[in-house]
């Protein structure tokens, strides 16, 4: 029998053709990476025309003529945790732009940046204080008396609570990815929470620091978050689309503002620990958040596979409100892909579009459960607020 023969020819041509490839993508990658990056967020035209405090309100220009505009604009209300420019990462893959393009004539709470003096805000303030105001000022611009409503995530659970308490302001409802429902072990952060000693972090941070929560934010799923990330990263370091919305995404990620001491404290010990909101036991400034007291249509959006708002902690929010129009639609994505994601983008955005137009000039009239892939200025409020300026 013959020796087996080495094909060393090959071997070595294989390697010579890897080395020059290598070569050529390192070159293509330091010419990337050393070059002029687009990587700028939040480029939608808008003017800020409210501010209190450290809160502003945005009103984007309008893309459509005034008479094909929706007659009642929407309210975005984000979180406290992260930034509401997630919305509008970049042109071609914004919601802000898909609203704008269907007509929708929209504005969005920027939260800013809380200092020492903002420890002591509750979610009272938040939702009763500068929320109403708010809603209060877009009412007499356009001279409604209902406007509509949108949150996302803990801005979600403001506005469930702010259209419990004044569903005579707001015509429609929608909720993204948004917590109502905390006695659930499906996700790792509603363990967490459970057991955190929240008055033990207020009273030593004051408030809670952003670069905390996002650590533990990447502790939920460390090696999605910090290993295979950044080693999809390396694979496409010589792509330029790649990496400029890479760095776009990691600029929103750890663009982390603090959340005053006494809203987080109040969220984690009356949501997480005792969950008042889902069973109508909440209470902000003295009145109870009665879930049946919201009778106006209601969307709900959650992802199928979201790791820090489960579908646990979202799809009982539809049965519990006393709304007789009411729509679930659950997608199989996690808690940021409904927003940046081009494939989810065309489901999403549309569909609120969509939704809120067939709603218009209708009256509720139906309960829907589908699973599928011259401004014043504001009142003062009571409370620790501090007074604001006047509007601009």
């Amino acid at each position: 029998m013959a020796d087996a023969k080495i094909p060393i020819d090959l071997i070595l041509s294989r390697l010579a053709e890897d080395t020059e490839k290598a070569q050529q993508r390192a070159r293509k990658a330091s010419d990337v990476l050393m070059g002029e990056l687009d990587t700028a967020i939040a480029t939608t035209p808008y003017d800020v025309v409210y501010q209190q405090d450290r809160v502003k309100l945005k009103h984007y220009h309008p893309v459509l003529p005034k008479k094909k505009l929706m007659k009642t604009p929407l309210l975005v209300v984000y979180a406290l945790i992260n930034r509401e420019t997630m919305l509008d990462l970049q042109p071609g893959r914004s919601i802000v732009e898909n609203f704008l393009n269907d007509g929708i004539d929209l504005y969005m709470i920027d939260w800013g940046y809380p200092t020492p003096k903002d420890k002591f805000l509750t979610i009272d303030d938040h939702v009763n204080g500068y929320m109403d105001d708010i809603v209060d000022f877009i009412r007499r611009q356009h001279d409604l008396p209902k406007i509509n409503l949108m949150g996302i995530c803990m801005g979600g659970a403001f506005s469930v609570m702010y259209s419990a308490l004044h569903p005579e302001k707001i015509k429609n409802l929608v909720t993204t990815v948004t917590p109502t429902n905390f006695d659930t072990d499906q996700g790792l952060l509603h363990i967490w929470m459970k057991n955190v000693d929240a008055d033990r972090m207020v009273e030593t941070f004051g408030n809670m620091p952003g670069d905390i929560m996002n650590l533990g934010f990447l502790l939920l799923n460390p090696a999605r978050s910090m290993i295979d990330k950044y080693v999809g990263f390396m694979e496409n370091v010589d792509n330029k689309s790649f990496v400029e919305n890479f760095v776009r995404m990691e600029k929103w990620i750890f663009d982390s503002p603090d959340v005053p001491g006494e809203t987080f404290r109040q969220f984690i010990t009356d949501c997480y620990q005792k969950n008042l909101l889902i069973q109508s036991k909440m209470e902000l400034g003295g009145r109870r958040v009665n879930l049946k007291k919201i009778t106006m249509p209601l969307l709900n959006f959650y992802g199928q596979y979201d790791h820090l708002v489960p579908p646990a902690a979202c799809e009982l929010l539809t049965s519990r409100v006393g709304s007789k129009d009411t729509e679930d639609i659950c997608l199989k994505t996690g808690h940021i892909g409904i927003y940046v994601s081009s494939r989810f983008q065309k489901e999403f955005a549309p569909k609120i579009a969509g939704w809120l137009k067939e709603r218009e000039k209708e009256k509720p009239k139906r309960r829907v459960t589908k699973k599928s892939s011259k401004p014043t200025p504001a009142p003062q409020k009571r409370g620790k607020r501090r007074s604001g300026p006047a509007p601009q």
